[in-house]
């Protein structure tokens, strides 16, 4: 059965698709929802005393043990544990200026901490485990950690952490950890075990701390993904985090009128996982499964395992997850039931999803409930909390990111050569950043005259007629480019109709091409795809070997081709393309820990690729049309 042959959606409580639209004189326009953002709490520690004392017994957090089942925490004991640890912290004398930092994935100890640190009014700084863990010289960690300066540490495994660790000997903090103490680095440092703050009793000290904790209260330093630049320290207030939970429940109504189930793999280092999804969680008094699986090779199989016990009733991931993922759906009944038994939504952010996923995702949800789950989408920044436009209404296809969420403003600037149908996208409103963590200078570069956040993407009216049907996504402004002939490539449509027409050989790619006669791809390749296509090679033959194979570069040429044949001019298609041995490398910001590719980092660190890219005549690895 086909999507196309049963349209019928899935029911789901959704917010009208509406928006208010002040249209000014210089060409920009402003949007807003014709929902007034209802009360929301002073700070994120106020919905764990509700759920607390409401539904005491409920699970809060969900993990794996060691030996495969789950340990489950209620909110009462997760509330204790959280007053516990915020009594330890203050009695360290912890504070903005020595906040707390973690370095470890998602866990329990991780939240319980994160929670913790929030509820006596003492900032979190979660720090990607890739700067520790895949970093070769930990340089970015330890310019996090000069600016930062916390008191605190947490690493779970020491361990595991041990070479970043001793490369942060320099900095004076109390190392807390739940393995590996007897191998933690630099003599002399400090440490505690986790289970000794969860010891500390909580007494007038933790509930007037708790009682100052306000909507400027600083939650959270988060740092960017680096995908537009060095990571910046974005300040989190309890008012972004409550605000954009109050507004993520008035778009979708039906988050509080049954109990969620969440199964979720994403980061609490962003903002989306961090911020979005854990945020909803204690907002509503959901359940959260923490997925300790990822999507990649030796860790998409725990995501499986999880699934296949755990039905969730919303699901979050980005494209790369979907990607490895429906493979597993594709092939496995029972994976297949237990994921969608409870579904209601599938939402997708970090970057557009590809048509080839959607299409095989509706499919599968109609073969297996005979209806479309919703697919939905979202977007916002790390300096948004993140929150700002969201999709609340039948999607057809990918690319629309929806409309603003209560209580934002959405600024929409006339980018020049488009004709007024491109828009840089600036926002205003109580989910905003104040700024940036001791950068004043950054903090007023980040925003313009009327005090609207430059977020730096671009977009564009679904249906200029009829605003209230969304606005899709036009990639970042600064990856924008001309051709020689002065033709503007639009990269984020270039690279998304691109990855679909060269499936399954194409993991990622990015868009070259200014001031060139022709747009050309860098690819990085799938090589699971490729493998598909050249099953005679050992699994452990040589990438340079794989992407070489006839069948792999036959498959790389056709979708080219194909793109060509699509049409819609030069602009929109690549002539010449480059498969990359080299997959991104995390320490020259080419990809973040989410997967998202970044397209000036790549374009500089590669230069000498892209200019064999362009050579005439072209190399025998080179695809050329």
């Amino acid at each position: 059965m086909s999507a196309t042959a049963d349209p019928r959606y899935s029911e789901v409580h959704l917010a009208p698709a509406a928006v208010q639209v002040e249209r000014r004189g210089d060409g920009s326009l402003v949007l807003r929802s014709p929902q007034a953002l209802g009360a929301y709490a002073r700070c994120m520690g106020e919905y764990l005393e509700r759920w607390a004392r409401e539904t005491p017994d409920a699970v809060f957090l969900a993990q794996r043990d060691q030996s495969g089942g789950w340990r489950r925490l209620g909110y009462a004991e997760a509330r204790r544990r959280v007053r516990a640890i915020g009594a330890a912290l203050l009695a360290r004398g912890l504070s903005a200026e020595r906040p707390v930092a973690i370095l470890s994935d998602n866990s329990i100890e991780h939240a319980l901490l994160a929670q913790a640190a929030m509820y006596v009014g003492v900032p979190v700084a979660p720090i990607s485990p890739a700067y520790s863990l895949m970093s070769r010289d930990h340089a970015k960690l330890k310019r996090i950690f000069g600016l930062v300066t916390p008191g605190l540490v947490f690493a779970d495994d020491a361990r595991k952490f041990a070479p970043a660790l001793e490369a942060l000997a320099e900095f004076d903090f109390v190392l807390a950890s739940v393995r590996g103490a007897a191998a933690a680095p630099a003599p002399g440092r400090a440490h505690t075990d986790f289970a000794r703050l969860q010891e500390t009793e909580a007494g007038e000290t933790v509930d007037r701390a708790f009682a100052s904790v306000g909507p400027d209260t600083i939650a959270k330093l988060l740092f960017t993904s680096g995908s537009t630049g060095e990571p910046k320290a974005v300040i989190n207030t309890q008012r972004m985090l409550c605000s954009n939970a109050q507004a993520l429940v008035q778009c979708w109504p039906f988050l509080e009128e049954e109990h969620q189930t969440l199964v979720d793999w994403l980061p609490w280092n962003h903002t989306f996982g961090g911020n979005r999804n854990f945020g909803s969680v204690l907002r509503t008094g959901a359940t959260l499964y923490i997925d300790e699986g990822k999507p990649a090779p030796g860790l998409i199989e725990q995501t499986v395992a999880n699934l296949r016990e755990i039905s969730p009733t919303i699901y979050y991931n980005v494209p790369r997850g979907f990607d490895m993922l429906l493979h597993y759906l594709e092939e496995d009944a029972a994976l297949r039931h237990s994921f969608f038994r409870r579904l209601k939504l599938i939402c997708y952010a970090g970057a557009a999803l590809p048509a080839s996923l959607w299409q095989r995702l509706e499919r599968l949800s109609v073969a297996e409930r005979g209806e479309r789950v919703r697919m939905t989408a979202g977007w916002g920044a790390t300096e948004t909390g993140p929150g700002v436009t969201l999709v609340h209404f039948a999607l057809e296809r990918s690319g629309n990111i929806g409309l603003p969420e209560a209580g934002c403003e959405l600024k929409m600037v006339p980018i020049a050569g488009y004709d007024g149908s491109k828009f840089e996208l600036r926002v205003r409103g109580p989910n905003v950043t104040p700024g940036y963590w001791k950068r004043p200078d950054l903090t007023r570069a980040a925003f313009d005259e009327e005090g609207y956040y430059r977020v730096g993407d671009a977009g564009r009216f679904t249906d200029p007629a009829d605003p209230s049907k969304g606005i899709e996504f036009g990639g970042r402004v600064t990856e924008e480019f001309k051709l020689a002939s002065g033709t503007w490539v639009q990269v984020g449509a270039v690279r998304v109709k691109a990855i679909a027409a060269l499936a399954p050989v194409a993991q990622d790619l990015v868009v070259c091409g200014h001031d060139r006669d022709e747009v050309g791809f860098l690819v990085f390749p799938s090589l699971a795809g490729c493998r598909s296509l050249a099953p005679e090679l050992a699994p452990d033959a040589p990438v340079r070997s794989l992407l070489a194979h006839p069948a792999v570069r036959a498959r790389l040429e056709e979708g080219i081709a194909q793109l060509q044949r699509d049409g819609g001019g030069t602009s929109t298609y690549a002539s010449r393309a480059l498969f990359l041995e080299e997959p991104p490398q995390i320490d020259a910001g080419e990809i973040t820990d989410k997967g998202y590719i970044n397209q000036r980092a790549v374009l500089e660190r590669r230069a000498t690729l892209v200019e064999r890219l362009y050579a005439n005549p072209p190399d025998a690895e080179i695809v050329h049309l």
